[in-house]
C-alpha cells in the first residue's frame, strides 16, 4: 500500500464522507437541529431587558441568539488562527 502526499493510503482523505467534507456535514447537522429546535418552541414569551420588556415568539428570540452567536464566532475566528 502506498501513501499519497497527504499521508493517507489509496488517495482517500480522512476528512471526507462519500466525497463530502466532514465540516459541511457537521454544519448541516447543526442547522437541521437548530431549525428543529426553533419550530419546537413556538409559544410567546416575555423577554425583560434592563429598561423594557418585549413579548415575542420564543423561536424569534432563539433565532436572534443563534445569529448573534454565529456572528460572534465568525468575528473571533480570525483571532484564533494568528
Amino acid at each position: 500500500m502506498t501513501k499519497t502526499s497527504g499521508g493517507s493510503p489509496s488517495g482517500t482523505q480522512r476528512n471526507e464522507i462519500a466525497g463530502i467534507p466532514t465540516r459541511y456535514i457537521g454544519i448541516g447537522v447543526i442547522v437541521v437541529l437548530a431549525v428543529w429546535f426553533l419550530f419546537a418552541n413556538l409559544e410567546k414569551v416575555k423577554i425583560q431587558f434592563w429598561v423594557f420588556t418585549v413579548t415575542c415568539p420564543l423561536w424569534i428570540a432563539l433565532l436572534a441568539t443563534l445569529l448573534a452567536g454565529t456572528a460572534l464566532g465568525w468575528l473571533l475566528k480570525g483571532r484564533r488562527t494568528r
